[in-house]
């Protein structure tokens, strides 16, 4: 029995046909809200600066290696996953991240730490262009805005969970900063627990079978694989181009917010740590929220609008954001600074699966989203630079004045992720998953579907019609 809220979004026919792939989807959405737990860098500043005897600066260069490198576990990871498969890249990737997140818990050196943090950054890369494609590829399109939305806050979620260790279990502990990174490998790795219980993507189960049938072999699908990948790059690269410049927004606008926002509040605000985490989990409450209504809204107004009206919300709020000193009104602030943003992230999943190419869902927005994140990776050492540079005094003690610079910051990157949106494209409610794969021939045209995708449907809406006229007759019985 689906749950009810289920069965008034999706037909009754879809919620009886496709219950396997509806099962890994929704699998896949669980498991990336708990295993987007990796933010224990951007709440440890302060505490990784007194541990290796540097300065706020120097440990910002973790989180910028760690988004330098993402783009090329996208790359390496997407490839994977749109010539072999969803299941096993993803399985692989969150081992990875697991091992490093460990690994990241017990360096006793920067220079190790910057290492660990690094290939970190590679096995972090792959996870969001995987993840996303399994989730939204195997839901009807009826919900799938509203599931892009409550993917994308996993990093939310994971941030929020992060920030309820940070708060009551690190100050507890003898080791504690590294239980806050033990913690995210344990949790990593459960993610990949639940994923590898879970089937594979109907969509390759059935793009395998079709390729045995027909005698293709390892070598031939590879061969394929190359050449539709070559064609979709000659046709498509005006909008690879585009889909970067809008990720970078995204990124600087995500991380701008974020990255920094524990070590403004203590350092710039005089806060505790205590409320400086308190503050970030309100925020995280927001940003959870706003995702999740942003993604449902934008299944009734279309993808470009959404995120035009939760840009503006983020306009609207940035003085709240930085201007006030009391605990109420910033964490309110934080609350309002993250519905806007996160809430226009939250349409970006389903935004770049539909206007991807349908046969690269995994490659194309997984690659677009860290390279933006590479472009964007030195937004938390733009803060602390702008901080070292820019001061202003509390409580008669000089301090950088983080406040105005993430406020200048994040003014400038919503202007450009405003118009970067309204010129772009949208292509709503696209049915890419009745595309081929990228290991099938043609793959790589827009306009490669299914061939016998009539014959099976047609075959279940002979035997669904009567079904739902013997239901229909029960209920006026």
């Amino acid at each position: 029995m689906a749950p009810a809220f289920l069965t008034n979004l999706i037909p009754k026919r879809e919620l009886r046909t496709q219950g396997r792939p509806l099962l890994v989807a929704l699998g896949t959405v669980t498991l990336v809200q708990w295993g987007h737990f990796w933010t224990g860098v951007s709440l440890s500043v302060n505490s990784l600066a007194a541990q290796f005897g540097r300065s706020t600066h120097d440990i910002t260069t973790a989180i910028t290696l760690t988004l330098l490198l993402r783009s090329v576990g996208a790359v390496i990871f997407g490839i994977a996953s749109d010539r072999y498969g969803r299941k096993w890249p993803l399985i692989i990737n969150l081992v990875m991240v697991a091992i490093m997140e460990l690994g990241s818990g017990f360096v006793n050196s920067y220079s190790a730490f910057l290492g660990v943090r690094s290939l970190f950054g590679i096995a972090m890369g792959g996870i969001w262009g995987l993840a996303a494609s399994t989730a939204l590829e195997n839901l009807p399109v009826e919900v799938r805005g509203l599931a892009s939305g409550v993917m994308q806050q996993g990093y939310a979620v994971g941030y929020l969970l992060a920030a309820v260790i940070n708060l009551f279990l690190v100050p507890e502990v003898s080791v504690a900063w590294r239980a806050l990174f033990w913690t995210g490998s344990g949790i990593s790795l459960f993610a990949a627990a639940i994923r590898l219980i879970l089937p594979e993507s109907e969509i390759f189960i059935r793009a395998k079978k079709a390729e045995l049938a027909a005698g293709k072999t390892t070598k031939n699908k590879t061969k394929v694989f190359i050449h539709e990948t070559k064609e979709m790059l000659k046709s498509h690269w005006l909008l690879v181009i585009y889909s970067i410049l809008l990720m970078t927004g995204f990124n600087f606008l995500s991380h701008g917010s974020q990255d920094l926002y524990p070590t403004y509040l203590e350092n710039s605000k005089g806060f505790s740590t205590h409320d400086a985490t308190v503050s970030t989990i309100i925020g995280n409450c927001g940003a959870v929220a706003g995702g999740a209504i942003a993604g449902w809204v934008s299944q009734y107004i279309g993808r470009r609008l959404t995120i035009i009206v939760f840009v503006l919300l983020i306009g609207a709020f940035i003085p709240l954001w930085i201007v006030p000193s009391s605990f109420a009104a910033l964490s309110a602030g934080a609350f309002c600074i993250q519905f806007g943003v996160q809430g226009a992230w939250g349409v970006i999943p389903i935004q770049l699966a539909e206007m991807s190419p349908p046969a690269f869902r995994a490659t194309f927005p997984g690659v677009a989203y860290q390279v933006g994140n590479m472009v964007s990776s030195a937004s938390a050492q733009i803060e602390a630079t702008g901080g070292d540079n820019l001061r202003t005094t509390l409580n008669g003690k000089d301090v950088p004045d983080y406040a105005t610079v993430q406020g200048i910051l994040i003014g400038v990157v919503a202007a450009f992720v405003l118009i970067v949106t309204i010129f772009g494209p949208e292509n709503h409610s696209s049915h890419f998953e009745k595309h081929k794969t990228a290991f099938e021939e043609g793959g790589g045209r827009d306009d490669a579907f299914i061939e016998d995708e009539d014959t099976p449907v047609q075959e279940v809406s002979e035997e669904d019609s009567v079904r739902d006229e013997k239901e229909k007759q029960a209920e006026n019985a």
